[in-house]
């Protein structure tokens, strides 16, 4: 499943990466639409996307996700978190909100990060 409105490469980017067989992350769900429309009452270039590791493996390699909810959070092309998180919304918007304010040299150095951001921007539009 995706979710996302327009993309823009200097916009923030929060993507919930789950498994459609997991429980928690159908839960989850709701509450990453919540935070969105938050966020996107202050913030229209956000992209908000939702991808099933199983079905976007080749897009993931060579990252491994094995806890789900697994959240990427990425200014622009510049990855700020990755990693799982406990599924409230409170927490997600509070992480937002946190990467919103980072300045532009801030943000995480693995490569193989940078470049699954990268696969992302690209290959996840709108459909």
């Amino acid at each position: 499943m995706l979710i996302s409105n327009t993309p823009s490469s200097n916009s923030l980017l929060v993507v919930c990466l789950c498994a459609d067989w997991c429980g928690v992350c159908r839960e989850y769900l709701d509450r990453f639409d919540q935070v969105k429309a938050l966020i996107l009452a202050d913030d229209p270039n956000a992209r908000f996307l939702w991808i099933d590791v199983e079905d976007d493996a080749d897009l993931l390699h060579p990252m491994d996700v094995d806890d789900f909810p697994t959240l990427l959070i990425a200014m622009g092309d510049n990855p700020h978190f990755f990693g799982p998180l406990v599924p409230q919304a409170q927490t997600l918007e509070r992480m937002i909100r946190t990467a919103l304010k980072a300045t532009a040299n801030e943000g995480l150095a693995d490569p193989n990060l940078r470049a699954l951001v990268g696969r992302i921007q690209t290959e996840k539009t709108d459909p």
